[in-house]
């Protein structure tokens, strides 16, 4: 972006980044599942040592099937396996290692969980996603950054040819080498150019170009979660600065920043610097640790908890990984079973009944025809409402044409041109016909579930009081939540 261009020139451009087709389409899955499965699931570890006998791998009732049905359950769309993780042991049948699932006794040494997971994700309507560590505690010529870089890159090269589409190839920054442990430099660019020659569909997240790190592990979101942000957070040669002797896990944390705002109008400008689309995503674990642990098995997160991160991941312009660690048998525990049973039940019960969808609508302007406002009404999200190009102020009026009770509102931008809304007030109408605000919000982009307690009324009025050269809309539903409140 050209930083000498007037005011409005200026916020017009940054209106106008967007997703790549990639990005896009990992936006749509909003909510998909981590699955951290390893040695570390037998020594009852978080972070294993590399030191570990292949023989302890052993899940007497393995199945990948029971996994993605669980999944399935919640309502996920995906599922992203730790193939690798730190401490070297690979969960398929590696050439270029002994330290695999082949020199356990697993399935007689014959058995290649990746494919097992990668096949069920296939046969159950999942997209399947890989996790491969770069700290690697085991791998000898770990360290000697050329040699091990290669390694890497042929172990890359193995889970992107041999087990079908990958939607995601996921990497942390994690090394608690300390300061006089080994000293590796990824060719971050090598594996990039790898992910993009042989799986161009893919986004790589975290230490990658296409999704970034919410900046915490427990699920919390920013009130305003921009997808335009600076460039410098993507910046690789600041990555691989700080992802040295990094000793608290993801190094992303150093570049991701936990500040609440990483994009408004006052942030990017004071940057001065080219923007991107580089969006979030939100990532928890069901239950304290992200491998499975006996005695964690009552601190299960209780479906409100749940239920308050999918609102601020998936409703707050975010998605969703949740982790789900199978336990010693190779299955993931009943209780989490039932908690993603309830889950997925009870989102299911919220978002059935759109009482939008029958509303007459009015807009304070439309564009032209192409962008009526009735198309914020459809369930299509290729077509979309626009005031006329430099309005940035606009209001949506839905007349529900009965009186209705809700408590969730939801709304979506057309992000294929841009993330436009900046702030936005819901307003009902009230029986002596003056308006009574309900609700104040900040961004919208992909979606912004809007949660408030149980209001009734017949007409509700979406205003637009900030946005970007000019605000679009693709969608808004209006819910009933059997829960009721927050």
């Amino acid at each position: 972006m050209n930083y000498e261009l007037q005011p409005v020139e200026w916020i017009k451009s940054a209106a106008q980044i967007s997703p790549s087709e990639r990005q896009l389409r990992w936006q749509e899955m909003e909510f998909y599942a981590f699955i951290h499965f390893t040695v570390n699931t037998f020594t009852d570890r978080e972070w294993g040592t590399g030191e570990e006998d292949p023989s302890i791998f052993n899940p007497s009732e393995l199945s990948a099937a029971q996994w993605v049905q669980a999944c399935k359950a919640a309502g996920m769309k995906g599922l992203i396996l730790t193939c690798k993780h730190h401490d070297g042991f690979c969960l398929w049948p590696s050439q270029f290692t002994a330290h695999t699932v082949a020199a356990s006794p697993w399935r007689n040494g014959t058995g290649d969980l990746v494919r097992e997971v990668a096949d069920a994700c296939r046969e159950g309507g999942l997209k399947f996603g890989v996790y491969l560590s770069p700290w690697d505690r085991h791998e000898a010529t770990y360290g000697d950054s050329e040699r091990y870089n290669e390694f890497f890159l042929h172990q890359l090269r193995e889970l992107l040819t041999n087990y079908g589409d990958i939607f995601c190839v996921w990497f942390d920054g994690a090394c608690g080498e300390g300061p006089n442990g080994k000293r590796q430099v990824y060719d971050w660019e090598a594996y990039y150019a790898l992910i993009r020659e042989l799986q161009p569909a893919a986004v790589i997240s975290v230490c990658g170009p296409d999704v970034r790190w919410c900046g915490n592990e427990a699920g919390h979101t920013r009130e305003s979660e921009w997808s335009v942000v600076p460039a410098h957070m993507q910046d690789n040669e600041k990555i691989q600065e700080q992802s040295q002797q990094v000793d608290d896990g993801e190094f992303a944390r150093r570049i991701n920043t936990q500040d609440s705002d990483l994009g408004s109008r006052e942030v990017i400008r004071s940057q001065g610097e080219q923007l991107i689309w580089y969006p979030a995503e939100v990532n928890t674990s069901i239950r304290p640790g992200w491998f499975y642990h006996a005695s964690e098995d009552d601190q299960v997160k209780t479906l409100e908890e749940l239920l308050a991160v999918y609102y601020g991941a998936v409703g707050g312009n975010a998605t969703f990984l949740l982790n789900l660690p199978p336990d010693t048998r190779g299955l993931i525990h009943k209780r989490d079973v039932e908690r993603l049973q309830e889950l997925g039940d009870e989102l299911r019960t919220i978002f059935q009944e759109n009482f939008a969808l029958q509303a007459l609508v009015k807009a304070s302007e439309t564009m032209d025809e192409q962008h009526a406002v009735s198309e914020v009404l459809t369930e299509r999200r290729d077509t979309y409402w626009c005031p006329l190009e430099g309005t940035e102020q606009a209001w949506i009026e839905l007349d529900l044409q009965e009186e209705r009770s809700f408590d969730r509102v939801v709304l979506m931008e057309h992000i294929q041109t841009g993330q436009r809304i900046e702030r936005f007030t819901l307003e009902l109408q009230r029986a002596d016909g003056g308006w009574e605000e309900f609700y104040m919000g900040t961004v919208v982009g992909y979606k912004r579930i809007c949660c408030f307690p149980q209001v009734t009324s017949r007409k509700v009025r979406l205003s637009i009081h900030e946005s970007r050269w000019c605000p679009t809309l693709s969608g808004v539903g209006i819910y009933l939540s059997e829960r009721g409140g927050l």
